[in-house]
């Protein structure tokens, strides 16, 4: 059985159970909880007009949910504002049959310089990192963390390779050493090895510093797109 046919077996079984939460919080993940709470609270008026705002410029939900893996190869709902068209998948099936640049393009990077899935709305969420804000509640559900590697779908876990359970042992993050350190601008290879290399030196102070550089990457729209 490959990796790939072993993994689609794991989340199978997996499909829709909640990290596992014991008696105890870790004090990280307690003032994980905190400022997100905060967080929440803060940013709820701006949460409510961009979910207007995504309603009234395109057909579609305000928000979209996708299947991402998790912790120990579970699938969640990963949230965040919709950004593009409704029939994205078709459009990005014809692009991607007719025009071979744009083909290579998405191989390297999972990511398309003119990509005609996206909304006009959704180009300025993007940039802005503002479609991921509803991350935040998958933070507070124990899904995702404030920092760690960037949640994959299934189809992208052949780029890990033997190093996918690598991925797994952590929860996914809403930023991470990969954000700040070019983003679509790295090929996929490189997104890797920013995976690898962050598990390997997790720790409070990286997690914190990671943190105060992601700052300066949003505002700047620092390997955006």
């Amino acid at each position: 059985m490959t990796l790939h046919l072993c993994l689609d077996s794991m989340v199978a079984n997996r499909r829709g159970r909640r990290p596992e939460t014991g008696a105890r919080l870790e004090p990280y993940r307690v003032l994980e909880l905190l400022l997100v709470t905060l967080a929440l609270i803060f940013l709820l008026p701006l949460l409510v007009i961009l979910a207007v705002a995504v309603k009234a410029t395109s057909r579609g939900p305000a928000l979209y949910r996708q299947d991402r893996l998790g912790l120990d190869g579970r699938l969640f709902g990963c949230l965040k504002f919709r950004s593009m068209q409704i029939d994205a998948g078709e459009r990005l099936a014809a692009l991607l049959e007719t025009d071979p640049i744009a083909a290579q393009e998405w191989a390297v990077y999972r990511k398309l310089t003119n990509d005609p899935r996206i909304t006009p709305l959704g180009h300025f969420l993007r940039r802005s990192s503002l479609d991921e804000l509803p991350q935040l509640f998958n933070v507070l559900t124990g899904e995702m963390s404030l920092v760690g590697p960037r949640p994959i779908v299934v189809d992208e876990i052949h780029y890990y390779g033997r190093h996918i359970s690598t991925y797994c042992s952590v929860r996914p993050g809403i930023s991470g050493l990969w954000q700040i350190s070019g983003r679509s601008n790295t090929t996929y290879r490189r997104r890797v090895a920013f995976d690898r290399l962050y598990v390997k030196r997790k720790s409070f102070g990286l997690d914190v510093a990671i943190t105060l550089k992601t700052i300066p990457a949003v505002l700047t729209s620092r390997g955006a797109r």
